[in-house]
């Protein structure tokens, strides 16, 4: 059976920057529509007129992931733009690292509401149009703190990304006929996550990030997922830097 990027319509979530921005980027470039959703139109449009600018295909859409009808409403869009969806990279994330014991329910909520809950609403926006064409692909970035606690001060942030991942699996075992399901685990990459941190772990995260891998890498990951021929299923993908002991 055939796979490969060209002419697939790709949904990227957190598309305006960092890791979104670049694998919408890459993957225009081997040819595939790619639709960029997130909070800021202004990003957006930078990068749909980059791809443009290179020769791609790109549309921006509004999305905030943790409203489920706008997830919705934003698919719906896509598929009257193009005509289809094939792939959701469910990328949008936050990662505020601090102690437990300073009780920051802010963030733990955020946490689960974008992490977790977006991850949740992209798939309830997507898979049953997925499973009506018997078609599809849903990758999840998850972490390498969904493979092993980051601890202390990532400890919910990993809580979300094991959940991730498990989500993954457990969705790839019950749809894995029509869909295929990825989850990637990076560890320190060069974005504007680690700006999530303000608190007294700011100057350690941004400390450990100076290990980070550029973007490119994760996306590269990505693509390799989506260009394998249908029948093959890339379940999960760990890269981290070099240096990165966790």
């Amino acid at each position: 059976m055939s796979g490969g990027i060209k002419n697939k319509v790709v949904l990227i979530t957190g598309g305006g920057t960092g890791l979104g921005a670049e694998t919408a980027r890459l993957l225009a470039s081997q040819g595939a529509i790619v639709a960029v959703a997130a909070r800021r139109k202004d990003k957006l449009d930078q990068v749909v007129e980059q791809i443009k600018a290179a020769g791609g295909k790109s549309n921006a859409y509004v999305l905030d992931v943790v409203d489920k009808l706008q997830f919705k409403s934003v698919v719906d869009a896509i598929i009257s733009d193009f005509g289809k969806l094939d792939v959701l990279v469910n990328n949008a994330g936050l990662m505020p690292i601090r102690p437990m014991a300073e009780v920051n329910t802010d963030e733990w909520d955020a946490m689960i509401d974008i992490n977790l809950r977006g991850v949740l609403y992209g798939i309830a926006a997507t898979l049953p149009g997925f499973l009506a064409q018997k078609s599809g692909h849903i990758i999840n970035i998850s972490s390498v703190a969904g493979v092993k606690v980051f601890s202390p001060g990532g400890t919910v942030y990993s809580g979300t990304k094991f959940a991730v991942r498990a989500i993954s699996e457990g969705l790839r075992h019950e749809v894995g006929d029509k869909v295929r399901v990825t989850s990637i685990e990076p560890g320190a990459v060069e974005s504007d996550l680690k700006f999530s941190t303000t608190g007294t772990s700011q100057s350690a995260v941004l400390d450990f990030y100076k290990i980070a891998i550029p973007a490119s890498a994760v996306a590269r990951a990505i693509a390799f997922a989506i260009e394998q021929p249908m029948e093959v299923d890339i379940n999960e993908i760990v890269l981290r830097p070099t240096a990165q002991e966790f």
